[in-house]
């Protein structure tokens, strides 16, 4: 079998994170696979180590624009898959306009197909964008042979929106790089700490009208009000507007600035060392496909205040604390919860921990895999039948 897959439009994020570690962690032998081909631009190919078995197809129109790389997926990418007599064709980003079969794509943004989430952006660029992404991913994912998601939440929200789709299904979720998972940490009572010395939380995540930042950073400050020396790190990339947002609560419930940060985006390859230096994790997220930065915080050991939304309490189960994300009150209280309980913190770390356990790229790597392989047989069935 010979793999081929479209990484035209992976350039950052977790959709080239997501294709960098899949490929690093298969056995293509193990499956029937003799070649991989990904097409990409160079800065995407770049990224990915070099095997025996995979062969690098970079494409000058891969390194322009969107309008560019569609035209090429649209017209080029079906007949180079068939030239190069690949049997099946992975389209990790979701959206595929060529005529070539099979296909495997993916689902990985819930914005699209999340009415209340999508209507947070008002009237905004962002709003028509995610718009027209809805109408391209449903046509994809009813065209496809094969349709990967992430969590169930993801599969039974989507695939409600779509209502029609010949494709096979499967729920594969993302790995975690082993660099996260740390050992035990010592949780101590709240009286340990002081203003010299905080009770550090953190919130890693782009802030974002869908990220809740804000309501955060005034639970933060209504609990230090009330006596408790803690300290709040906000780190991650911004859409502008949310970033606005954010600043003006911040100035308002912290006008010195004592309490809570925004440190802007810190490398990925640098954050396992910020979550050693925190003691309570804090994700407020209210639309996820799959959340890695919860993910990440679980195997680092944090006790996690976490979202109550989308499929957080799918992945986090009973190892955090649950919040309504929209409510500085209730942020407030599922903190306190974990503050004043060294001996809560420390239940909830060990069974969050373990649970992330069970979130490898090597299971990924395989399970996508033998679905890949699924895929080419149900088509060569059809196409027999036919």
């Amino acid at each position: 079998m010979i793999v081929g897959i479209d990484a035209s439009n992976l350039r950052a994020g977790g959709g080239l994170t997501h294709l960098v570690e899949l490929l690093r962690a298969i056995e293509p032998s193990a499956h029937g696979v003799e070649e991989v081909l990904v097409w990409g631009a160079a800065g995407t190919l770049n990224r990915i180590e070099d095997r025996p078995w995979l062969v690098k197809c970079r494409e000058a129109s891969l390194e322009k624009g969107l309008l560019y790389r569609s035209i090429w997926q649209r017209f080029q990418l079906s007949g180079l898959a068939r030239r190069a007599k690949c049997d099946v064709l992975l389209v990790p980003g979701g959206s595929f306009g060529g005529d070539f079969h099979p296909i495997v794509t993916m689902s990985r943004n819930m914005l699209p197909f999340e009415g209340i989430e999508l209507r947070r952006f008002g009237w905004s660029w962002m709003t028509a964008k995610l718009t027209v992404l809805r109408l391209v991913q449903m046509r994809t994912f009813q065209q496809a042979d094969g349709l990967i998601f992430l969590t169930r939440y993801a599969h039974d929200v989507v695939m409600g929106a779509i209502t029609t789709t010949a494709a096979k299904t499967s729920i594969i979720p993302h790995g975690i790089d082993s660099r996260f998972q740390s050992g035990a940490r010592e949780h101590l009572p709240i009286q340990e700490y002081s203003v010299n010395r905080p009770f550090r939380l953190l919130y890693v995540s782009t802030v974002d009208v869908y990220k809740h930042q804000w309501h955060v950073a005034e639970a933060v400050a209504r609990l230090r009000e009330s006596g408790l020396p803690i300290v709040l790190d906000l780190i991650g990339p911004a859409y502008p507007p949310a970033l606005e947002r954010l600043k003006r609560t911040m100035a308002r419930v912290d006008p010195s600035g004592d309490v809570v940060r925004y440190l802007g985006e810190v490398p990925h390859h640098l954050l396992h060392e910020r979550y050693a230096q925190a003691d309570v994790g804090v994700f407020a997220s209210s639309c996820e496909n799959m959340p890695n930065i919860l993910l990440e915080g679980m195997a680092s050991g944090l006790p996690m205040a976490c979202s109550d939304r989308g499929p957080m309490p799918e992945v986090l189960g009973d190892g955090g604390v649950y919040f309504n994300p929209e409510s500085p009150e209730d942020i407030a209280r599922a903190l306190r919860q974990l503050i004043e309980s060294p001996e809560f913190r420390d239940q909830l770390a060990r069974v969050s921990v373990a649970r992330s356990r069970a979130f490898s790229w090597a299971r990924c790597a395989t399970m996508t895999f033998e679905f890949l392989a699924t895929a080419v047989r149900s088509h060569r069935t059809i196409s027999c039948e036919s």
